[in-house]
């Protein structure tokens, strides 16, 4: 089983390295695959915003409610928005922006894949000459890569706005202290931060969909099945990367 599943991860690095040769060298119009590649992430855009902000902005409602009845212990209570920026930027939205991406925008680009590879859509393309990993793949890799920091932005604010209404509007705190306090620890790495861990992620996300639905088989079984593959195993790589990124980026120990 071990060394299956060791042969599996080497497959899958070729695989990756196959995607990564067709970007920097690539053998169709460069004008071809960017308009695809735009076209993918404005589609997963659009299917995932609403889900990221449906999600973040309770959560940033729940922080709020949540570190109130903390702050207000000592006396704090102005300093909740500078914990909202900091905990919604480094890690509420970048993980809840990713995990959405990967059910619904990782999950479809394998459904699509899958479909064509039962099809045969994609052993047609190869037959014509054409190479099937720089036409059908890449695009889907380098959008969901794109479109997962862009829905990372959405849903700091959708988290932070959260906050702000459950702290001024619920609890009655004074927005402008809110609003002053809202910076006073938070640093641009942690924005920078949350951008990069997500534009990892989405890469994450894109190479597992490539990886599961270009190798699927076994009919519409196996097309489920290379989608339930993709979201379980890009999101168990990406939320345990998570921790070793947390502590590269935010803090000096891993360990």
């Amino acid at each position: 089983m071990s060394l299956s599943a060791l042969a599996s991860l080497g497959r899958f690095g070729v695989f990756s390295m196959a995607i990564l040769d067709r970007l920097l060298r690539p053998r169709v119009r460069i004008r071809s695959c960017v308009r695809e590649t735009c076209r993918h992430a404005h589609l997963t855009t659009i299917r995932c915003v609403i889900p990221v902000v449906a999600v973040n902005l309770p959560f940033g409602m729940v922080i709020a409610l949540q570190g109130l009845e903390i702050f207000g212990i000592f006396g704090a209570e102005r300093l909740l928005s500078s914990l909202i920026s900091v905990a919604v930027l480094r890690e509420l939205s970048p993980v809840l922006a990713s995990v959405l991406v990967a059910a619904q925008g990782g999950s479809s680009a394998a459904a699509e894949l899958g479909a064509m590879r039962i099809r045969e859509e994609i052993d047609a393309t190869e037959v014509m000459g054409v190479d099937a990993i720089q036409v059908h793949v890449l695009p889907r890799v380098l959008a969901l890569t794109l479109a997962c920091p862009m829905l990372n932005v959405v849903g700091a604010l959708a988290g932070v706005a959260g906050g702000y209404i459950t702290a001024v509007f619920v609890k009655g705190e004074p927005g402008g202290i809110y609003m002053s306090q809202l910076w006073a620890f938070t640093q641009p790495m942690d924005i920078w931060g949350g951008i990069l861990k997500t534009t990892i992620f989405g890469l994450i996300i894109g190479l597992c969909a490539a990886w599961h639905g270009f190798h699927a088989k076994g009919g519409a079984e196996g097309v489920g099945r290379a989608v339930n593959d993709t979201v379980v195993h890009s999101i168990l790589i990406f939320i345990t990367l998570n921790y070793f990124l947390t502590s590269l980026l935010f803090s000096e120990a891993i360990f």
